[in-house]
């Protein structure tokens, strides 16, 4: 076999891998947007055998070879990529057996049904068995992988969602910021204290409204309903694939703000996966770079754009078309809305002052329960406790409390450190956005979202996974990820006028 022939034999079948990929998104979607209850067993079933299957295609010993006889020849760039890349997918792949898969899979999808149940009853307990299941086998998988990467098992598992991410890089940051937030927290609520409240709006907002606002808003940010849908889940996310993007949101009839701050939230997820290069669909080096550029591309929409003083005097019209004039939705007001800091429970109704401690605590936890050094059971005290320490607050219940996410009971053990990483990354490449290009503020004024997408099409989507997330955030912003630009742009908003 030739090296070309090699190479093109192992892009037609990461090509088919993808595809099952793509299937499996959409079967997920499917049972948290449409399922009816009845569904659920038949579903997990479906969704372990696809992954078993994939699995299967991913570990045949021939890719193996393929992969040597690829890479022991120059390639272009992206086919080097794409090697490198398909590399990481066979190693994670071949460390795990195939009956952990699918015992995961089914697990996963069990204590997902279980949680939603339990979440609306405040029974932690009644979740509690399954969970520890999920846990149990996500240990077992995070010390499989561990051994091949040679990493420890909470890398292992970050590794996933985060390719070469290290909990030794992310503790100096996360404990960092730790140590700033409480004097700047502090001197944020001060300042809003002797500033007054703005005036809030009135309700109720009904949810028709809201669904003709929430779609004007994504079309707005550029979201294509050609390629991709909105509808409604318990828990707001964004999935698909090129071409066919979903994402979900759930409405309050009391606050408006909910629903659409969460749809600017997943159409950044959307666009970046729109925006990815078509060149390289299904091909591993096409698909996004990690998730905390992934959450850096959410919230680069939803808190840097969305919530800027530019930005808000366009919403201000549109929220008073929908819902009629009111004192509350003049821009100065609005926008002391937007950016009103309120430590609260629930993580994805935070501000972005106090997010970074949501996400702080579930890492300090699930480590600790990854670890071994904390029981399952124990976890709603810790979580009150850690809520306590960093925010000043204590959940009232575990609903609002340690059963609010879906991640874990999911099986998503290492994902959340992207979420502030990619808040810090986010604010690190708006500011790199609007220095080169001052018509993205002004585009923003007009509610047209154009100038800021070109820029992040040019150096960041197109770009799929060619360079590792070190390398692009240089590429794009001129330096490596830099926490203190997180911490100007918040000094700059809540406490300067920016």
């Amino acid at each position: 076999m030739t090296i070309k022939s090699a190479y093109q034999d192992l892009e037609h079948r990461f090509q088919r891998m993808a595809v099952f990929g793509e299937a499996m998104s959409v079967l997920h979607w499917d049972m948290a947007v449409m399922m009816p209850p009845g569904g659920a067993k038949p579903r997990s079933e479906q969704l372990a055998a696809m992954r078993v299957m994939h699995h299967a295609m991913m570990v045949d010993p021939a890719i193996g070879d393929l992969l040597d006889a690829a890479e022991a020849m120059p390639l272009d760039d992206w086919q080097e990529a794409n090697v490198r890349e398909m590399r990481r997918e066979y190693i994670h792949a071949t460390a795990v057996p195939s009956d952990l898969v699918e015992a995961l899979s089914m697990a996963c999808s069990d204590c997902e049904t279980t949680w939603r149940t339990a979440k609306k009853d405040n029974d932690f307990k009644a979740v509690l068995p399954e969970m520890e299941r999920v846990l149990s086998l996500s240990r077992e998988m995070g010390e499989a992988k561990a051994a091949k990467l040679n990493c420890g098992l909470y890398d292992a598992l970050l590794d996933q969602y985060e390719p070469l991410g290290k909990s030794a890089e992310i503790d100096p940051i996360f404990d960092d910021y730790a140590a700033f937030l409480p004097d700047f927290l502090q001197a944020v609520l001060d300042k809003q204290a002797r500033d007054g409240a703005p005036v809030q709006a009135n309700a109720p907002f009904p949810v028709d409204k809201q669904r003709e606002l929430t779609r004007h808003f994504a079309e707005a940010v550029g979201f294509s309903f050609a390629s991709g849908r909105m509808d409604e889940s318990a828990h707001p996310f964004s999935t698909g694939y090129k071409g066919d993007s979903r994402i979900t949101v759930r409405y309050d009839e009391n606050d408006y703000s909910q629903g659409l701050m969460a749809v600017m939230h997943e159409c950044g997820h959307a666009l970046y996966e729109q925006g990815l290069p078509d060149a390289w669909h299904n091909q591993p080096v096409g698909a996004a770079r990690g998730m905390a550029i992934h959450e850096s591309q959410s919230l680069i929409v939803e808190m840097q754009a969305c919530r800027s003083r530019e930005f808000v005097g366009w919403a201000s019209a549109s929220l008073a078309r929908a819902f009629g004039e009111q004192a509350a939705f003049e821009p100065d007001n609005l926008y002391r809305q937007y950016i009103r800091v309120k430590p609260d429970f629930i993580r994805v109704d935070a501000d972005e002052v106090t997010y970074p401690a949501h996400v702080i605590l579930r890492y300090r936890l699930e480590r600790a329960l990854l670890e071994g050094d904390m029981k399952l059971a124990d976890l709603p005290g810790a979580w009150n406790d850690g809520m306590q320490k960093l925010l000043g607050i204590t959940p009232p219940t575990d609903t609002v409390g340690c059963m609010q996410d879906i991640h874990r009971y999911d099986g998503a053990w290492g994902y959340f450190p992207t979420y502030t990483l990619g808040a810090m990354t986010a604010a690190q490449l708006f500011k790199a956005a609007t220095d080169a290009d001052p018509d993205i503020r002004d585009g923003l004024t007009r509610g047209d979202f154009t100038p800021l997408l070109s820029w992040l099409r040019e150096h960041v989507h197109s770009q799929g996974s060619r360079w590792n997330t070190r390398e692009l955030t240089e590429r794009a912003t001129g330096r490596a990820l830099d926490p203190q630009a997180f911490k100007d742009h918040l000094r700059n908003r809540y406490l300067g006028d920016a």
